[in-house]
C-alpha cells in the first residue's frame, strides 16, 4: 500500500466514524442488504469465492452521497448471512486511475485473486470526454490472500482499443475458457453504437483484441458492465445498455439491464445474438455481475439503484448521508430459452416466524417489518397485493398484464409492467425500503426501492391462494 492509499484509508475511516450516527438514525437502513457505511454505492465489482470465502466489492464514494470519486468497498462472508465489512480496499491513488477506480471483476486462478478494473483519468483541458480527453486504463492487481491489494499493473490503455471506438471503454470482466483467458469490455464507437470488445490472453498480462460483439441493429449508444457466461452449454451476454428508447412497457428506465443468448462462435464473426431481454423490470436495478462458486452455481448480484435519475425519482436517504444498496444474491438458471433468477438457498436461513394461509380469496395481515412472502396460484386469476400501503402488485387475467406501482412512498417511482401468460407463483422479499419480486420461479423479476414510514402489513385478493409469510432476520455485519 503506497503512502497515498494509507492516508486515504485513514481519511475514509475518520469520515465514516464522524457520520455514522447520522446514517444510523435513518429508519430506511436496510436489514438484509449490503449498503455503504456512508455516502454512495453503485456497481458490484470483483465478485468471487476465494479460499472458502465470498468476496463482494462495490463502487464506493464515501465523501458524497450523490456520487463522487470512486473507490472499491469490500465485504466478505462464508455463508451470505454473516458478513464482515472490510472497509475500503482499493483506492484511486495512481496517475493511471486518479479520477476513479471504476468497475471490474476478479478471476480466481492458480490460487490467486486476479482483480481487473478500469482506471479513469480525465485530462484537464477543452475536451468533450467522449472522443478525447479521457483515459480508460485497464489495471490488474494480484492478491494472494484476499486481504492485500497492492502492486497495480497497467495492462491496457486507449491505444490498445480498436481505432473506431470513443474514449468510453470500461468495465473488464475476465473469464477462462480451456487454457485461454478472455476479457470483455463495454464500449461506445464513434457512431454512438454500443458494443462489447473481446480480448484474449495466455498469461493475464498481455492481451490481444480479437473481436467485437454487437447487435445487428443499433441498440443504445453504450454497453456498460458486460458479462459473458455459460449455463447449460448456452453462452449468455449480459449488458447494461445506455441510450435505448422506450418501447411501450419495455425499456422504461433511463438505462436498462438485460441479456442476449449467443449462437455460434463469439470469438469470431460467426455469431448471432438473440433478441434482447430485460433481466429486471423494476425501478432500481443496474450493472449486474455474476460469478461461479465452488458448487457450480452462477450467482448474480446487482446494483439496487440507477445513475442519472435526478428529476425522475429520488431516495430520501440522502438526507442521512447515504444512498443505494446491492440486491440479494440470485442464482441463475436457463429454462425454455429464458434466463431465470432465484434467491439463493442460503437466504432461507434468515427465516424466523411463519404464518401460513391455505385456499384463501382475501387476506389482510399486519405481517412483519421485514419479511418474505410465497404465494402459489392454482389457476389463472385476477390478483392484487398491497404491501405496507405503498407498493401494489397487480395482475389481470384478461390483459395478461402484471404491474408494480407505488403511491408517494415511491418518491417519484410510478409504474412498471410486463406481460405474463399466467402466474403460477410469486415470491416477494420486503426490506425496510426495498422490494424484490420473483414471478414464476424467476421468469420475471422486479426490484425497487420505496420508503414507507409507519405503514405495516399486506392486503391480498385473489382466488384459492396458498400464502406463506416469513419474518426475516437481518444480515449480521461486523
Amino acid at each position: 500500500m503506497n503512502a497515498l492509499s494509507k492516508d486515504l484509508k485513514n481519511v475514509v475511516r475518520d469520515y465514516e466514524n464522524n457520520l455514522r450516527d447520522i446514517v444510523n438514525k435513518d429508519s430506511h437502513r436496510l436489514k438484509f442488504h449490503l449498503m455503504p457505511t456512508v455516502g454512495w454505492l453503485n456497481d458490484p465489482n470483483g465478485l468471487c469465492e476465494f479460499n472458502g470465502e465470498y468476496h463482494v466489492f462495490y463502487q464506493y464514494s464515501p465523501f458524497n452521497e450523490n456520487g463522487g470519486i470512486k473507490f472499491w468497498g469490500h465485504y466478505t462472508s462464508k455463508d451470505f448471512i454473516n458478513w464482515e465489512n472490510k472497509g475500503t480496499d482499493l483506492f484511486s491513488d495512481e496517475p493511471f486511475d486518479c479520477h476513479g477506480a471504476y468497475s471490474g471483476s476478479t478471476l480466481v486462478d492458480d490460487g490467486k485473486m486476479n482483480i481487473f478494473y478500469t482506471g479513469n483519468v480525465k485530462n484537464i483541458g477543452d475536451y468533450d470526454y467522449i472522443n478525447d480527453g479521457k483515459e480508460q486504463n485497464t489495471i490488474l492487481i494480484i492478491s494472494e490472500d484476499g486481504k492485500n491489494f497492492d502492486n497495480k499493473k497497467l495492462i491496457i490503455t486507449n491505444k490498445d482499443y480498436p481505432s473506431n471506438l470513443t474514449c468510453h471503454v470500461r468495465d473488464p470482466k475476465v473469464f477462462k475458457d480451456d487454457d485461454k483467458f478472455y476479457m470483455v469490455q463495454g464500449a461506445r464507437d464513434k457512431d454512438d453504437v454500443g458494443q462489447v470488445i473481446l480480448f484474449e490472453s495466455d498469461d493475464l498480462i498481455n492481451w490481444k483484441y480479437i473481436n467485437t460483439i454487437k447487435s445487428e441493429e443499433k441498440f443504445g449508444y453504450m454497453w456498460e458492465c458486460p458479462d459473458l457466461i455459460s449455463i447449460d452449454d448456452k453462452n449468455i451476454l449480459l449488458i447494461s445498455p445506455q441510450g435505448v428508447e422506450e418501447d411501450g412497457i419495455k425499456y422504461n428506465n433511463i438505462y436498462q439491464s438485460g441479456y442476449y443468448f449467443i449462437e455460434g462462435d463469439y470469438k469470431s464473426t460467426d455469431y448471432k445474438l438473440s433478441d434482447f431481454e430485460e433481466i429486471d423490470r423494476g425501478f432500481d436495478f443496474y450493472a449486474p455481475q455474476t460469478f461461479k462458486d465452488s458448487s457450480g452455481r452462477t450467482i448474480l448480484i446487482g446494483w439496487m439503484g440507477l445513475p442519472d435519475i435526478e428529476g425522475l425519482y429520488s431516495n430520501p436517504t440522502v438526507e442521512y448521508k447515504w444512498q443505494h444498496a446491492l440486491t440479494i444474491p440470485r442464482q441463475l438458471k436457463v429454462k425454455d430459452n429464458r434466463l431465470l433468477q432465484s434467491p439463493i438457498e442460503e437466504l432461507k436461513n434468515l427465516r424466523k416466524n411463519k404464518k401460513e394461509f391455505k385456499n384463501i380469496d382475501t387476506l389482510e395481515d399486519e405481517c412483519y417489518d421485514v419479511f418474505e412472502t410465497e404465494i402459489d396460484f392454482k389457476n389463472k386469476i385476477n390478483f392484487k397485493m398491497v404491501v405496507k400501503e405503498g407498493a401494489t402488485l397487480e395482475y389481470s387475467k384478461d390483459t395478461n398484464l402484471f404491474s408494480l406501482y407505488f403511491d408517494e412512498t415511491g418518491y417519484g417511482r410510478t409504474k412498471r409492467s410486463c406481460y405474463l401468460e399466467d402466474i403460477k407463483n410469486i415470491r416477494v422479499f420486503l426490506d425496510t425500503s426495498s422490494i424484490e419480486i420473483f414471478i414464476n420461479d424467476g421468469e420475471e423479476v422486479f426490484t425497487s426501492r420505496f420508503y414507507p414510514e409507519n405503514q405495516k402489513g399486506i392486503k391480498i385478493s385473489g382466488e384459492n391462494l396458498d400464502v406463506k409469510i416469513y419474518e426475516l432476520d437481518g444480515f449480521n455485519i461486523l
